[in-house]
């Protein structure tokens, strides 16, 4: 999961950059909010999950281990409630 993660974030970073799972992809300014939504949608239809207004914290999306600690979380719940 976190290089399906990290691979997607390079392809749209662009440029020769070494990401490593705990760089914090906002404050290094690699992304922006608008990036933020692309990055939402890719995570849903990818892992096929709901991100929920409540889940839009920038913890939940700014590093690589943080995103897939909350996929992992998000798909707990699901499987749970189906």
């Amino acid at each position: 999961m976190k290089e399906t993660i990290r691979t997607y974030l390079l392809q749209k970073i662009g440029g020769n950059i070494n990401l490593n799972l705990d760089d914090d992809i906002f404050e290094q300014g690699l992304v922006n909010s608008m990036f933020a939504l692309q990055l939402v949608m890719y995570l849903e239809k990818e892992f096929s999950i709901k991100i929920e207004n409540d889940d839009l914290q920038l913890s939940n999306f700014n590093t690589i281990n943080h995103i897939e600690d909350f996929i992992q979380r998000k798909l707990g719940v699901q499987s749970f409630t189906k």
